[in-house]
């Protein structure tokens, strides 16, 4: 690889972080306000995408930004793995800027122009995340995405909301903590901290015992943000944000940049090699796979359609983990590929749930029967995704599935393989039902979802009560509505009642509404079928896609193998 000095990661961060001012000072015009969020968006990609033929070529754009102390730059670097999760980052902001237009006016939410706003604070941290140079800069921008997403998990601005907010600061800060300490050791040991494909090779020679001490601090604090169990509970919680901003938390930007920031740490400061030789591959990737499991078990008995994908991705992300931690050139493609794989088809599954809430006011699963008929398109897209996290051919969650197996039966560590299809079968148990019964089950007679019904998960009840909506009906998060009515910023009010229903179909069923695009608004539908085309792409042709030639390149230069 060839360093090369530019602005260009610089800017990509820069834009994004930019367009948080014109923004705020377009609140009182909504249509000015968007338009410099989709400008943003657009332009972060195409400088990111800008910089990718130049990677797969050898050659790395680096920005440095100033010295931060004595030896500690702060820099940026769009290496192939950096570039790997920035593209991910910067093309799915372009796509749910457009989702979160339809979502936001479709619900009259209150203080729009500080979501728009925190949300382009949130991407330009998340490309600092993807551009950090070394272990400092790294810490920097992890942490300025906590700050810059609180506000967004705090959106409702319920008791409800600010509980899950702080949960979800004492977790992260507390990550930030151990990334920190864990910064301090290796800077001590070696006297750098600058990412080093193969890792850094003062490492090799440092006290064993300190260097397992710091592997686990920097592990643990990502881990928190990758939600590795038992780190994991911030993020259910916070669904109680506005489902654009759970795809955010769950497929754009911050559980990627934990499982990122895993990712270097494995493959860039420690290494392959030495990971391997100080016996910490093996318990990292036990860990996940216990994750694995546990989370889809648990997501079997969610109701709420919103924390059963939470918890859905509790266990996916730990795709990404067991790969890695496999420490098999084939199975690092596959938990590296899986990062684009599982943001597309997870965008997808929270981008048809945000929708379901906005046009009929249903979160639960129970209430869900028919619904097919109300919203064909949204539900039509849902199974394609949940078909990819299933491992399902011809969707993305296949291709890094395939290299996941492959990796561990190479590795010799065939129980792994054996974990992840057994994962595959609990995605169909708990993604399957829903989609069934949208299409094949009726409002008047359809079986209660979960269906497991013993402690492990689902209800106490085999057949839909006819007793009609739930009197207190839940929010996006899956809790009993305890907002007041919210003055927006740009002084609009959300009017529950000039909706049909909360919740369930009418008492007269729901309305069909056919294929042709009636049942919601493009600015809705459209993102939902553009990421379900990306997880679609990625199943079909995943060789012509940057992605996996990106992951190949990655690997080659960390392990030494072409895969």
């Amino acid at each position: 690889m060839t360093d090369i000095a530019s602005l260009r990661p610089a800017l990509a961060v820069a834009v994004a972080a930019v367009a948080v001012v014109p923004i705020l000072a377009s609140g009182r015009r909504p249509n000015v306000r968007e338009g410099w969020t989709v400008i943003a968006a657009a332009s972060a990609f195409a400088l990111v995408a800008s910089m990718l033929p130049g990677a797969l070529d050898g050659t790395v754009l680096v920005s440095s930004l100033g010295t931060l102390v004595d030896g500690v730059e702060l820099t940026l670097r769009a290496d192939p793995l950096g570039l790997l999760f920035g593209t991910v980052a910067s093309l799915l902001w372009l796509v749910t800027s457009f989702y979160s237009i339809g979502y936001m006016r479709g619900l009259d939410e209150h203080a729009q122009t500080r979501y728009f706003a925190a949300f382009a604070a949130s991407v330009a941290a998340a490309l600092g995340v993807a551009f950090a140079a070394n272990l400092v800069t790294l810490f920097v921008f992890y942490e300025l995405l906590t700050v810059a997403t609180y506000p967004l998990v705090t959106h409702d601005e319920t008791a409800e909301a600010r509980a899950a907010g702080r949960k979800y600061l004492a977790y992260t800060f507390g990550g930030g903590v151990a990334v920190l300490a864990g910064t301090v050791l290796v800077a001590t040991m070696t006297g750098t901290t600058a990412f080093t494909a193969g890792g850094i090779a003062g490492l090799a020679g440092a006290d064993p015992v300190l260097a397992r001490a710091a592997f686990v601090l920097l592990i643990g604090g990502f881990g928190v943000k990758a939600a590795l169990m038992p780190l994991h509970s911030w993020l259910p919680d916070a669904m109680v944000a506005p489902t654009p901003v759970s795809g955010l938390l769950h497929a754009v930007a911050v559980v990627k940049s934990g499982v990122f920031g895993i990712a270097r740490v494995v493959l860039d400061v420690f290494g392959v090699d030495l990971t391997g030789s100080l016996g910490l591959g093996l318990p990292l990737a036990v860990v996940a796979a216990a994750t694995l499991l546990l989370a889809s078990v648990i997501a079997l008995r969610q109701d709420n359609l919103k924390r059963r994908l939470a918890f859905s991705t509790v266990s996916q992300l730990s795709y990404i983990v067991l790969g890695i931690a496999i420490l098999d050139p084939t199975s690092i493609v596959g938990g590296l590929l899986h990062i684009p794989a599982h943001a597309f088809m997870k965008l997808t599954l929270f981008f048809t749930a945000g929708a379901i809430h906005v046009e009929t006011h249903t979160d639960d699963i129970s209430d869900m029967a028919g619904i097919g008929k109300r919203m064909p398109l949204t539900m039509l897209a849902f199974g394609v995704a949940a078909a990819g996290m299933a491992g399902i051919p011809l969707v993305a969650g296949f291709v890094s599935k395939w290299y996941l197996l492959l990796g561990s039966v190479s590795a010799e560590q065939s129980i792994f393989a054996v974990v992840l299809l057994l994962s595959g079968v609990l995605n169909i148990a708990y993604f399957w039902p829903v989609f069934y019964q949208a299409f094949f089950e009726s409002e008047d007679a359809a079986d209660a979802k979960p269906l497991v019904e013993f402690p492990l998960g689902g209800e106490e009840r085999s057949i839909r009560s006819d007793s009609g909506p739930d009197p207190d009906p839940v929010t996006d998060g899956g809790h009993a509505d305890e907002r007041n009515e919210h003055a927006d910023d740009d002084h609009a009010t959300h009017d529950h009642a000039t909706h049909d229903h909360h919740g369930g179909p009418p008492a007269d069923g729901w309305e069909r509404r056919g294929w042709r695009g009636r049942e919601s608004t493009w600015f809705m539908l459209g993102p939902i079928l553009a990421a379900m085309t990306g997880a679609v792409v990625l199943g079909v042709v995943p060789g012509t896609a940057v992605f996996l030639r990106l992951v190949k390149v990655i690997v080659a230069a960390a392990t030494g193998v072409s895969v």
